[in-house]
């Protein structure tokens, strides 16, 4: 059936507004630096997959990092190809996935609900915190969640197509699973069948998983989601029972891990992912428990799908004792079409309707912007990218930079740094007592490559360091300077924000003199704006 004039109209003006909203996003990821400890980690093995050439193994310092599958690190590569090496280029790969996620919900909503609804559980999505700051943020909570979102309203679609499933939709969410376990592990496929599970028993649909296409779709799955865990697995004994058993299944079970929380954690995290609008939710609720008629009814079995999707993730990662606001993403979608209708059955109909609506989501997304300029300075104690600037600008490319203290995720980002720090610890304690901490991710991605764990060194060799020409040393702000590492033979050279710079007394040119340059270290200085 041809469309209207009208039903084109509307459609355009709610791609407009989808458009709208993600170019604000684009916009606030543009006015931060890179927060530390994640998104310098992750953009950072991004940049080093880049310049390495390696895509097989992630590397964090040059040591294998194998807590998550590489695909969020292939695709940060390919933007920093791209557009250069700026924290925009690492935010798009998220803000893309965004995108994706806001316009799966409006196509979907809009196929169950109309028009009307699906703008407004794009709005709503659209002007969340979840959108505006989880849509920037570089990590893999917004991949994963979206390919999770994508892969249920695929096969859920694919379900409700008749009395067989659609195949080629159903094809789409097998393809949707792959992408999920390449974005972090088997919770791209565990969640989607978990809900998909309980909505078929509980819509009595259960007999049309019969009718998939499992031959095709498996192999659509293993083509794109094997190849990498076979290839990493055979260069690298071990390596599967880590990433699986260790960093996914005893994080899921066990209490020994960081960011421990109550088990009301994630209902008062989805308030704030979605306030205002998730309060709406709840009037669609409130009605199908006190059974009365909607004057705006969906189906009741996408209203139902709605419900599981929420509730079933939702206990999913209740259940682990340590909880991050990040892994509830994937209930986002389901909760702003809900709010959608409660919205529908509560204030739509309202003379000031629309002011109030217009209103709420300015104060949101005032709010994103207030949040995206301020936050740098409550992070500065941690931040690099001063004396980072300074290491592009002065360190030549053999030069070695030690870090003691802690480790500046974000500082072999900004200073292009072409090798490893050499990061300063007593390693044969931490690898003792160590919990889950930096030091842990380092000495545990170096038990697979003994060369790369080189760079893993004991305050023994700084004494030698200090007497060679080109060594750097870093340390915390507040750490003590460099006392307890060598003897007095480090120059400051800078006080930064988070961190102090030392170069070894022995370099020959002192900071800022014009020296002879080869062509890498003429090229650090172009691309950090230092004066020639």
């Amino acid at each position: 059936m041809p469309l209207t004039a009208s039903t084109e109209n509307e459609r355009r003006t709610s791609w407009f507004w989808i458009a709208a909203l993600w170019l604000l996003l684009l916009v606030l990821a543009a006015l931060r630096p890179l927060a530390v400890p994640d998104e310098g980690r992750y953009g950072e093995i991004g940049r080093w997959m880049l310049q390495s050439g390696d895509w097989l193994t992630p590397r964090l310092d040059g040591i294998p990092f194998f807590h998550k599958p590489p695909l969020l690190y292939w695709l940060e590569a390919v933007s920093l190809a791209t557009f250069g090496n700026h924290v925009w280029a690492l935010r798009l790969v998220p803000a893309l996935h965004a995108a994706i996620m806001l316009a799966g919900l409006y196509l979907a909503a809009r196929a169950v609900a109309g028009e009307r609804i699906a703008r407004r559980a794009g709005l709503m999505l659209g002007t969340s915190v979840a959108f505006l700051l989880g849509g920037q943020y570089v990590n893999h909570d917004m991949m994963v969640a979206t390919w999770i979102g994508v892969a249920i309203w695929c096969f859920a679609f694919a379900f409700m197509h008749g009395t067989r499933a659609h195949a080629n939709l159903a094809r789409l969410g097998f393809v949707a699973c792959a992408l999920g376990v390449l974005s972090k592990g088997l919770i791209g496929l565990v969640l989607p069948g978990l809900v998909l599970f309980c909505w078929l028993l509980w819509t009595r649909q259960f007999r049309k998983v019969l009718t998939l296409p499992w031959l095709s779709g498996l192999l659509l799955f293993a083509l794109i989601a094997v190849p990498w865990f076979v290839l990493v697995g055979q260069k690298y004994p071990g390596v599967l029972d880590y990433l699986f058993g260790t960093q996914q299944f005893e994080r899921y079970i066990d209490t020994t891990f960081n960011n421990v929380q109550p088990w009301w954690f994630y209902l008062v995290s989805l308030l704030i992912l979605l306030f205002p609008w998730a309060f709406f939710a709840l009037k669609p609720l409130w009605d199908a428990v006190r059974r009365r008629p909607a004057p705006h009814p969906i189906a009741g079995a996408w209203f139902s799908l709605c419900w599981i999707w929420l509730a079933a993730i939702l206990v999913f990662f209740t259940i682990p004792a340590s909880k991050l606001i990040g892994y509830i993403l994937p209930v986002v979608p389901p909760l702003a079409l809900l709010a959608a209708l409660g919205w529908e059955r509560t204030l739509a109909h309202h003379r000031f309707a629309g002011r109030i609506f217009t209103g709420l989501a300015a104060l949101i997304v005032a709010t994103a912007l207030a949040v995206s300029l301020l936050v740098a300075r409550y992070t500065d104690g941690r931040l690099s990218a001063d004396v980072a600037h300074t290491l592009a600008c002065e360190a030549r490319p053999a030069d070695t930079v030690y870090v003691v203290g802690n480790y500046p995720y974000d500082l072999p980002f900004y200073a292009r740094i072409q090798r490893p720090l050499v990061v300063i610890q007593d390693w044969p304690h931490q690898r003792a007592t160590a919990g889950d901490v930096w030091q842990r991710e380092l000495f545990e991605g170096a038990n697979f490559d003994p060369v790369a764990a080189r760079v893993l060194q004991t305050p023994d060799v700084l004494p030698a360091a200090s007497a060679r020409p080109g060594s750097w040393l870093l340390v915390p702000r507040g750490g003590g300077g460099a006392h307890g590492f060598g003897p007095p033979a480090w120059r400051r050279v800078q006080t930064g924000t988070g961190w102090i710079l030392f170069k070894s007394a022995a370099s020959a040119a002192p900071v800022g003199a014009s020296a002879p340059e080869g062509p890498e270290s003429a090229q650090q200085k172009g691309l950090s704006g230092c004066k020639q």
